[in-house]
């Protein structure tokens, strides 16, 4: 079978090589569009991301096309229905790094928890005495927060267990069936703003979460809490968090988003736009918040590791050959 990649990066070429070595692979670093459509004619299945559109004018002219295996989560760049219209199936990767941001969680929670930023500097400064801006706190006994228990939310969960941490969640959605299993307590969202120690915050950005944590109900947060965010920046309304930090509200605040970054749609987008670092760039440069050592940023890197990038290759692989056997899985159409 011939197989055709588009929007690919070299290290992606031999792993796809290694898991459909009986297939005819070509690659090309193009996305799919209008311009470029002329290479994909001769394909039955074509791969993209999600910089190629696949819109009605370019699959008009793919008669061959049976199968399109998005190596994304999101599938907004393809013309679904008119897919649906020409018989031809699409193929997601439905996740790839739930245990990898919950990680990352915790990695920006102990670096709080355990002033390891400010550590750092005073260790940079030549400074290595032990004083109050360097006491951490334990997490055993303390109270995570979690809004939203979705499969991020619910590693998490794990993970705060493992702590000895009590755990209480908002979610739109309660399963108590999970609750039991894994321990956890499913509260209102005031109830959770005013009991956690750590609050951590894991929904998509939608119009109903866009500016969840405001400046109306930062003052409900218990003082002396600490925010984490690797979901969205546009789910925390900056000025609060400014407000909250000031106050003492907040004693300290863990990002991995920052507000400003709507047109990021998912975040597979970072290793294919160019324009990325230096948006950030520009983004972070003037941030009010990143001047504070109670404050710490990871440029949207929750999701990137070795083992998530992987599982989008083997997913896909796996779209793809389970097509070619007549039993596919992931499909949107």
């Amino acid at each position: 079978m011939k197989i055709a990649f588009f929007e690919t990066k070299n290290w992606e070429k031999r792993p796809f090589k290694k898991l459909l070595r009986s297939h005819r692979l070509d690659f090309y670093n193009d996305p799919l569009s209008v311009e470029t459509v002329k290479l994909a004619k001769p394909y039955t299945i074509i791969s993209t991301s999600i910089y190629s559109k696949v819109d009605k004018k370019v699959l008009s002219q793919l008669p061959n096309l049976k199968l399109i295996a998005t190596r994304s989560t999101g599938f907004d760049h393809i013309d679904i229905k008119e897919c649906k219209k020409r018989g031809i199936r699409v193929a997601n990767v439905p996740s790839y790094g739930e245990n990898t941001v919950a990680e990352h969680t915790f990695a920006l929670i102990l670096s709080l928890s355990r002033k390891m930023y400010k550590s750092c500097l005073k260790t940079l400064r030549n400074d290595f005495s032990i004083d109050e801006s360097v006491k951490g706190f334990d997490l055993y006994g303390k109270t995570l927060g979690v809004i939203g228990a979705g499969k991020i939310g619910l590693h998490v969960v794990r993970i705060a267990k493992g702590f000895g941490m009590k755990v209480l969640v908002y979610d739109k959605f309660p399963n108590k069936f999970l609750s039991e299993v894994l321990g956890f307590e499913y509260a209102p969202f005031d109830e959770v703003l005013k009991k956690s120690d750590i609050l951590t915050l894991h929904v998509p950005y939608t119009k109903e979460t866009h500016h969840l944590i405001n400046m109306k109900n930062i003052s409900k947060i218990k003082k002396g809490a600490i925010l984490i965010n690797t979901s969205r920046g546009s789910v925390v309304e900056t000025d609060a968090l400014i407000y909250a930090l000031d106050k003492g509200i907040l004693s300290g605040l863990g990002l991995d988003v920052l507000e400003g970054e709507e047109l990021i749609k998912e975040e597979k987008q970072l290793l294919y736009d160019t324009n990325s670092p230096e948006k950030f760039k520009n983004l972070i440069k003037d941030h009010i918040l990143l001047g504070r050592d109670n404050v710490i940023f990871t440029p949207h890197i929750a999701f990137y590791s070795e083992e998530a990038l992987q599982r989008i290759i083997i997913t896909t692989a796996e779209n793809i050959i389970s097509f070619i056997d007549k039993s596919p899985k992931n499909l949107i159409v």
